[in-house]
């Protein structure tokens, strides 16, 4: 597996990394615990070096899970976790964003114990909170990494607005927000502000929850846990306009004998050298698919062939429920 410096830090990490939420939240029940770690550690085994987890997925199962993975191998990989949810003490849900000063510390204290370890290589914010000022977030985070708990820090859905004024107190090393063939947003004024201050991006669902795997349909049903239930581009009327962008995928991706999947996560390594995907997966077959897409490369003809084809294709329903969206940060 190749690896990739986020930005001009000193973070290196695989080109790929493994997003872990989905083997215990998100995506229908959890998955089986012993195998969810023998998932992980045959990840590190492959060249993965960079897993991503959070407080709140679960919540705090997955950051135990991980935590427990990678207890053997944790000199040699990276483990980013997220703070900035409020929890309901009593039944663990989400009520609001707390990205307070002191709530950060309490969260990476915990997150310490659960993930097993005494620092947290990367700690993104998981939302921008607009209750607090993201200087007091990144004020707080810089005195963690004073005293040795955090090495870098993140954002998540930040705008670059936000991305400024939190790098302007400390350094920004990653931010971790959505994109992939069919969400192209970050392209207009996020990629070329992380490229000019000199930030990685992680981006997450680069296979758009599964959807360019070319393995859903307007006919697949998902567990009455699963969170795509709420998603507007995931309603059967938009899956079904939708499934002209995974025809195209693979249409291009049969020319080059690879997968949809792979050639979509190939897409996204080929846009910047200092993007790293995190595709999540709850099955070894999965796995590695997705790490077979880092070990070919995209021609400039092959990216202006893509390009070109998804441009005429206009992607239908919102990527998130309303009352989630206006959690994406200005």
């Amino acid at each position: 597996m190749q690896k990739r410096k986020l930005g001009r830090s000193n973070l290196e990490v695989s080109a790929l990394g493994l997003g872990c939420m989905g083997m215990s939240f998100g995506y229908g029940p959890a998955g089986d615990k012993e195998e969810m770690i023998s998932l992980i550690r045959t990840a590190v085994e492959r060249g993965v070096t960079f897993f991503d987890t959070a407080e709140v997925y679960g919540p705090f199962t997955n950051e135990e899970l991980v935590g427990e993975a990678l207890a053997p191998f944790r000199k040699q990989v990276v483990i980013a976790t997220k703070f900035g949810f409020k929890l309901d003490p009593d039944t663990g849900k989400q009520a609001g964003l707390d990205s307070r000063p002191e709530h950060i510390k309490q969260v990476a204290e915990a997150s310490l114990k659960r993930l097993r370890t005494d620092v947290i290589d990367l700690f993104y914010q998981h939302r921008v909170d607009q209750d607090v000022p993201i200087e007091e977030v990144a004020g707080a985070v810089k005195d963690l990494i004073g005293e040795g708990k955090v090495k870098h820090f993140g954002l998540s859905e930040a705008g670059v607005q936000t991305i400024r004024r939190a790098h302007a107190v400390q350094p920004v090393t990653a931010l971790q927000s959505e994109y992939s063939l069919w969400w192209r947003s970050p392209e207009k004024e996020v990629l070329p502000t992380l490229e000019e201050l000199g930030i990685g991006f992680v981006p997450y669902s680069p296979l758009g929850k599964g959807f360019l795997t070319g393995k859903i349909d307007e006919n697949t049903t998902f567990a009455s846990s699963d969170f795509r239930n709420i998603v507007p581009r995931f309603t059967p009327e938009a899956r079904k306009a939708n499934q002209a962008f995974v025809d195209l995928l693979t249409m291009v991706a049969e020319q080059k004998k690879v997968t949809p999947a792979q050639l979509a996560l190939a897409w996204l390594l080929a846009q910047k050298p200092w993007i790293v995907p995190i595709p999540g997966t709850t099955k070894l077959h999965r796995l590695d698919e997705n790490i077979g897409a880092a070990s070919f490369d995209l021609a400039p003809g092959d990216l202006r062939e893509i390009d070109a084809a998804a441009a005429k294709i206009n992607v239908q329903g919102a990527r998130y429920p309303e009352s989630l969206d206006k959690l994406t940060g200005r």
